[in-house]
C-alpha cells in the first residue's frame, strides 16, 4: 500500500469493494425481478417476507469477516504474520461451526418461522420454501463471506470483487432458467440464490491453497475478532428486524399488495445501502492498517475521501429515484396494479430522503471498527437498527399510516447519524489531548 498515494489506494479498493457488494444486491433484485415477472404479487410478496432470514446468514459471515480481517490487517501492520493466520484459521472453523443452527433451522423449522414472519394462505408455502432453502445453503454463504473479507485484506480485493460478480451473474442467468424454461417456480430462484456463494468460494479457494498471499490456516484463539465484526452483524441484523416489523405493520395498513410494494423499496435499499457498504468495506483494510502503524493523519484521509465520495453518490442516488419513481417501481409491478404503483412510488420519495445519513452511520461505524473503537460501533447499530426505528416506525404508522412508515427510516438515521458525529468528535477530541 505504501507504493500508491492514499487517494489511489482508497479508490482501488473502495471501487472495487462497491462492485462486488453492488453485484450482490443485483441477485436479490434478480429475484425480485424474476419472482415479479413470473409469480406475480404474491410472489413478492413471499419474497418479501422471506428474506429477512437472508439477512441473519450474511451478517453472521460479515461478523466473522469483517472482525477476523480487521484483526487480521492489524497483525500483518504490526508484522504478526502468525497471528493473522490464527484469525483467518479461527474464523473459517467459526464459520463452519456457526452455520449448524441454520442448518438445523432449516431442516426442522421452515414451517414455524412461516408462521412467526406472518404468512398468509395465500402466500404460506412460496415462503416457506424460499426460507428452507435459504436456511439449507447458510455454510457456503458463511465461508463465503469469510474468505472474500480476507482475500480482499490479504491485498487482492480484484478477486474479491470479480468472486462476487461471477456468483451474482450465475445467479441472474439461473434466476431466468429455473423460473421460465424450467418452469420451478419460488424454488427456482432460491435455488439459483444458493448456489451464488458457491461458486464464489471455488473462485477465492485457489488463492488460499497456491499461497498467492499471506493466508495460512495456523489454529490458535480468535475471539477478540468477534467483538469487531458485531456491528457487521448487527447491521444485517436491523435490516432483517425492520423488514419484518415493517411487513407486520404494512400486513395491516395495506395486505399483501402493501407488502409487495415494500418489497420494491427494500430490494432497491438493499443497492443503494451496498454502494456504501462497499465504500466502508473499502477503507477498513487501509484504516485498519493505518490504525497499526499509528497513523491518525493517514486515517482521517481516508475517512475524508469517503464521506466526499458518499455526499456525491447520494445526491445522484436520490436525484435518480426522485425523477424516476414510477418507472423503477413499474418494472416489479408485472400486473399493474394501480395501489402497488401508488405505494411503491410514494415509498421511493420518501424513504429514501435518509439514503445520506445511512450512509454516512455505516462509513462512521466501520470508522470505529477499523480503529478498534467497537463501543460506538455498536451503539451506532443498535440505535439505527433497534432502538430507534422499531418504535418510531410503530407511532409514526398510527399516526400517518402509509407516509408515518416511511419516514421513520430516514428521522432514525439522521438522528443516528448526529450521534455519532458527536462520538467521532469526542475521540477526535481525546486523540488530540493525548498527541
Amino acid at each position: 500500500m505504501s507504493q500508491s498515494t492514499p487517494l489511489r489506494e482508497f479508490v482501488r479498493y473502495s471501487a472495487l469493494s462497491s462492485c462486488g457488494m453492488i453485484a450482490v444486491s443485483c441477485y436479490i433484485l434478480a429475484d425480485t425481478f424474476f419472482v415479479a415477472q413470473g409469480l406475480g404479487t404474491a410472489g413478492l410478496a413471499a419474497l418479501n417476507l422471506a428474506i429477512p432470514i437472508y439477512n441473519f446468514i450474511h451478517g453472521t459471515g460479515l461478523m466473522l469477516g469483517m472482525g477476523g480481517a480487521t484483526k487480521y490487517s492489524i497483525h500483518q501492520s504490526r508484522g504478526d504474520p502468525g497471528g493473522a493466520s490464527r484469525m483467518f484459521t479461527g474464523m473459517l472453523l467459526l464459520s463452519v461451526l456457526f452455520s449448524i443452527p441454520f442448518l438445523l433451522l432449516g431442516l426442522f423449522c421452515s414451517h414455524g418461522i412461516t408462521v412467526l414472519l406472518g404468512a398468509d394462505q395465500a402466500v404460506f408455502e412460496m415462503t416457506r420454501t424460499y426460507l428452507q432453502v435459504l436456511l439449507l445453503f447458510a455454510p457456503a454463504t458463511l465461508v463465503n463471506d469469510v474468505l472474500l473479507c480476507f482475500v480482499r485484506n490479504d491485498g487482492d480485493p480484484r478477486l474479491s470483487m470479480l468472486a462476487t460478480a461471477a456468483g451474482s451473474l450465475a445467479n441472474i442467468v439461473l434466476d431466468y432458467i429455473f423460473i421460465f424454461p424450467m418452469g420451478m417456480g419460488i424454488f427456482g430462484a432460491v435455488l439459483a440464490t444458493g448456489m451464488s456463494p458457491v461458486l464464489g468460494i471455488l473462485i477465492l479457494l485457489p488463492h488460499c491453497i497456491r499461497k498467492k498471499g499471506d493466508l495460512r490456516l495456523v489454529p490458535g484463539p480468535t475471539a477478540s475478532a468477534l467483538s469487531l465484526g458485531l456491528p457487521s452483524l448487527l447491521a444485517q441484523l436491523s435490516s432483517a428486524v425492520v423488514m419484518i416489523a415493517f411487513n407486520s405493520i404494512i400486513l395491516g395498513l395495506e395486505g399483501n399488495t402493501g407488502v409487495a410494494a415494500y418489497g420494491v423499496i427494500a430490494n432497491i435499499s438493499l443497492v443503494v445501502t451496498a454502494v456504501y457498504t462497499g465504500i466502508s468495506q473499502g477503507i477498513q483494510p487501509l484504516v485498519s492498517t493505518a490504525h497499526g502503524q499509528d497513523r491518525p493523519g493517514l486515517i482521517r484521509q481516508y475517512l475524508r475521501y469517503a464521506l466526499i465520495t458518499l455526499l456525491v453518490l447520494s445526491a445522484a442516488l436520490y436525484l435518480l429515484l426522485f425523477l424516476f419513481a414510477g418507472p423503477v417501481a413499474l418494472i416489479f409491478n408485472s400486473e399493474g396494479d394501480p395501489r402497488l404503483q401508488q405505494i411503491a412510488e410514494e415509498g421511493l420519495r420518501l424513504y429514501f430522503t435518509g439514503a445520506l445519513f445511512a450512509g454516512f452511520n455505516i462509513i462512521l461505524s466501520m470508522y470505529f471498527t477499523s480503529v478498534e473503537r467497537a463501543l460506538p460501533a455498536h451503539i451506532t447499530s443498535l440505535l439505527r437498527g433497534f432502538l430507534l426505528i422499531l418504535p418510531m416506525a410503530f407511532l409514526l404508522a398510527a399516526c400517518w399510516g402509509m407516509t408515518g412508515v416511511w419516514l421513520a427510516f430516514p428521522l432514525t438515521e439522521a438522528v443516528t447519524a448526529a450521534l455519532g458525529a458527536g462520538f467521532y468528535a469526542l475521540y477526535a477530541r481525546r486523540g488530540r489531548a493525548r498527541s
